[in-house]
């Protein structure tokens, strides 16, 4: 396939770059998520699925050696190993295309080859952007729920409004099913219990953003006091979540649990406690414009900002940048809740992550000369490829436009980093990020 194939009138636009600037442009549209994510490249010809390992922390020494141990080749001294964790990143491939006819655009054909690589751009970059949300999201949901039906009399199993963080537990850093002998400690109520089995439920019934409902069957009887609806449910591993006024879920919210400075806080010491690294220099938070907004009602945060001048840059522009610790980010895609839980409430989710949050794997392959070759009219932007075909079809009037990428997201878990090895360390297995959840 040659430039020359094309109308006269578009081979000066695709020579001198401008089809390339469009879908280029369009791709930094500011969204957010994948920012965050450390690129990695998957290799060609290793398969769909990528499974790395790496290796955790030892604890730390602070017992003296006893003179008289220290004897023999060893010392007195017993090998020590660190712990490893997995994470696995699954290829999948998303593409999307349009067609312009040259006859029925006559009048327009040029600017409208333009937008058309303008829309494909703006349209390969949402998409991504929301695969990037979804991988982080789904296990900082993970372990948080609440019972959906009050149990008649104290039973093994109850009923619960999203099962994701309860069906695995990491055995030597590999994530492993729970069962009987890979128990789950998960607090009901107020209780600790053992969960040995999961279930999903036959018709989902969750509220949480792609939750899954289901019911977990714990080794022993659950209370009937514990298994009340309402009540939440919680695993030993569960990632950190904070919400206004100390509310225990998402439906316990009221309509003054608002943004607050407060909240942030408690937000970025739990990262600082797990020893998260920032993001240079500081921790990224992804919210939405009407949590921004609440910010200049709190009253802590006007008092931190009295007096401040128009030159301010927090109220020149109307948000947060660097405040705090934190990087504040607007995205019209985060998770915006409005019915279902709190009497039509919407309830919004903005979430701070630090540096190692999310990964992203690319194909390596995307852009070779045996997927595509020298002469075709591939362009490999922020590593999603733009596909222009010269019309081919039988009148010879139809072009072709598309774009495609082959990779995927996860977040990779931090399971080795435990109390015994950063004292103030929560158990979470996923501790990069925080999510929050607010009226608003």
């Amino acid at each position: 396939m040659g430039i020359s194939n094309f109308p006269a009138s578009l081979q000066p636009i695709i020579q001198q770059g401008f089809l390339e600037r469009e879908f280029e442009q369009a791709l930094r549209s500011r969204l957010g998520y994948r920012m965050v994510a450390d690129r990695e490249s998957f290799s060609v010809g290793i398969g769909e699925t990528l499974t790395k390992t790496r290796a955790g922390l030892m604890p730390s020494v602070t017992t003296p050696m006893a003179a008289s141990t220290n004897t023999n080749l060893d010392n007195g001294l017993t090998p020590q190993g660190w712990g490893v964790e997995q994470y696995t990143v699954t290829l999948n491939f998303y593409a999307a295309t349009q067609d312009l006819n040259m006859v029925t655009s006559r009048v327009g054909i040029a600017s409208q080859f333009l937008q058309n690589a303008s829309t494909n751009g703006e349209q390969a970059a949402r998409s991504l952007d929301e695969l990037a949300r979804n991988a982080l999201f789904a296990p900082y949901f993970g372990g948080n729920t609440r019972v959906l039906t009050t149990l008649a009399s104290a039973g093994p199993t109850i009923a619960v409004d999203d099962i994701r963080g309860f069906t695995t537990v990491y055995v030597n850093g590999v994530q492993t099913a729970v069962s009987a002998v890979n128990p789950l400690t998960v607090i009901v109520g107020s209780n600790p219990y053992s969960l040995i089995s999961v279930t999903p439920a036959l018709s989902d019934q969750s509220t949480a953003p792609n939750g899954i409902s289901g019911q977990l069957t714990f080794a022993t009887d659950v209370s009937v006091t514990d298994a009340v609806a309402g009540n939440p449910v919680v695993a030993g591993t569960a990632s950190a979540i904070v919400r206004p006024s100390g509310r225990a879920t998402t439906a316990m919210l009221q309509a003054g649990d608002t943004l607050s400075m407060s909240v942030l806080l408690d937000a970025v010491a739990t990262l600082r406690m797990n020893a998260v690294p920032e993001v240079d220099g500081a921790y990224n938070c992804y919210l939405d414009p009407v949590s921004a907004r609440q910010l200049f009602s709190d009253p802590d945060f006007r008092q931190l900002f009295q007096g401040a001048t128009s030159t301010n840059p927090v109220f020149r522009q109307g948000m947060v940048n660097d405040f705090l610790g934190l990087r504040f980010i607007t995205t019209t895609e985060a998770y915006v809740q409005t019915a279902g839980i709190t009497n039509g409430l919407a309830v919004r989710r903005p979430i701070i992550c630090g540096k190692g949050a999310l990964i992203e794997a690319d194909f390596a392959g995307i852009g070779a000369e045996d997927v595509a070759p020298k002469d075709a009219l591939v362009s490999i932007i922020d590593n999603v490829a733009m596909v222009t075909r010269e019309p081919i079809d039988r009148l010879q009037q139809i072009i072709a436009q598309s774009w495609y990428w082959i990779g995927g997201f996860c977040a990779p878990s931090d399971t080795t980093t435990t109390p015994t090895t950063v004292p103030t360390a929560t158990n979470s297995n996923f501790k990069r990020a925080v999510m929050i959840e607010h009226i608003g």
